[in-house]
């Protein structure tokens, strides 16, 4: 923790998070029991909003799923976005919160994220309440996150960013120990796509591939020539990346099929590349199959463009994570090849997303998007005391 005196808003903070910490490890376990898929968020949104309605957050609910709320009258808004859904993976902890829905887990642990912004809410309306906030706070319980091409777009057309001058987020980071935050100004994500390629053919025995379209031969080269393609096509410092996750072809060892699909993701660093790519991978997968005969059929989905940190939004972060976890919290962190709609927001007005640790110190280290991924409990109240803090940065008075 800094050492430097508390201002009465930081101590009204700590007080306040230390007063409810059992209660939002109680409601991130329980959204974690009950976890919900994008756009089905039901249940986690009418929760957040009768907690935060009783902190005096003034509460918009949303067409589908997720809420908006704001405190004070007037002045400067800074927002802050916490996302709601959980992923189709089946939980494989055993902890005794365990998701209770078949399949369905928070894998990326959207539930810390919520249960600390409640948090956060709790914190804030009190600080608002004792006269210590100048300005307005903005909160973003935001649907959909795990979708393409994500929530987030929804929230802005709804208005959701008007007036926002900054926002702030973070994402649970199981590579860093509990009390740090990985920070980085600049690109701390990357642009994700979704890819689909169907091939068709009149198909044959295997035998006779020469009197056939050999369909598998032709999804093969599309499986390995593409990414080797795209790296030359584009500027090789956007690290361009194409991964399949779904390749399927034919049932019969000796029949060439007349159908067949591979389906990935493609990523890459940079918001130029991104809007090249769109156009370039349609292109270059009939070139790849035109020799076979085979006719291909792309389906590529745009997803998010890349997290981009703007530098005095990083600086309010730091100076927040710093005032919570001292200086050795405040950790470097690298930019990744994962997508987060976040980046939508960072499109629209300047802010920041950090990385919240919650990997138990000695512990294993697990991945997102895993089932077994386990996150130190502690992490809840540090991301609620740091959104609280980063919004009181803002106002300048800290």
């Amino acid at each position: 923790m800094s050492t430097a005196a508390p201002s009465p808003a930081e101590a009204v903070i700590d007080d306040v998070i230390l007063g409810v910490e059992d209660e939002i490890v109680a409601l991130r376990r329980d959204l974690h029991t009950h976890p919900e898929l994008s756009w089905r968020e039901v249940r986690t949104t009418d929760l957040v909003a009768a907690r935060i309605a009783q902190a005096g957050w003034r509460i918009t609910e949303l067409p589908r799923t997720g809420l908006v709320a704001e405190i004070g009258v007037s002045g400067p808004v800074v927002g802050l976005r916490a996302d709601l859904d959980a992923l189709p993976v089946p939980d494989l902890t055993g902890d005794p919160w365990s998701s209770t829905v078949e399949g369905v887990t928070h894998a990326c642990g959207h539930d810390v994220h919520t249960a600390a912004l409640v948090g956060a809410a709790v914190a804030l309306g009190r600080v608002h309440e004792q006269g210590l906030l100048p300005g307005r706070v903005r909160l973003l319980f935001q649907p959909a996150e795990e979708v393409m091409p994500g929530g987030a777009l929804s929230l802005i057309e709804l208005g959701a960013l008007e007036g926002v001058d900054r926002i702030f987020g973070l994402h649970c980071d199981p590579t860093l120990d509990i009390g740090s935050v990985g920070l980085r100004e600049g690109p701390i994500t990357g642009a994700a796509d979704h890819l689909d390629v169907t091939l068709t053919g009149s198909g044959g025995h295997t035998s006779r591939p020469h009197l056939t379209e050999d369909l598998t031969y032709a999804l093969g080269k599309v499986i390995t020539e593409l990414p080797a393609i795209l790296s030359r096509r584009l500027d090789p410092r956007s690290g361009v990346s194409v991964v399949w996750g779904v390749v399927r072809a034919g049932s019969a060892h000796n029949v060439i099929p007349a159908t067949g699909r591979a389906g990935g993701t493609v990523r890459m660093l940079d918001a130029v590349a991104w809007s090249e790519a769109e156009k370039l991978v349609p292109l270059l997968v009939e070139q790849i199959v035109a020799p076979y005969g085979v006719h291909a059929q792309v389906d590529y989905q745009r997803g998010v463009p890349p997290v981009v940190n703007d530098p005095a939004s990083i600086a309010l972060l730091g100076t927040a994570v710093e005032r919570v976890l001292g200086l050795a919290g405040h950790v470097p962190t690298q930019q990744s090849l994962g997508g987060e709609d976040f980046g939508w927001y960072l499109d629209r007005v300047p802010g920041a997303m950090g990385r919240l640790g919650t990997r138990t110190p000695g512990g294993p280290t697990y991945d997102l998007h895993q089932g077994n991924l386990r996150v130190d409990d502690r992490a809840v109240a540090i991301g609620a005391r740091v959104l609280a803090q980063v919004a009181v940065a803002f106002h300048g008075v800290l």
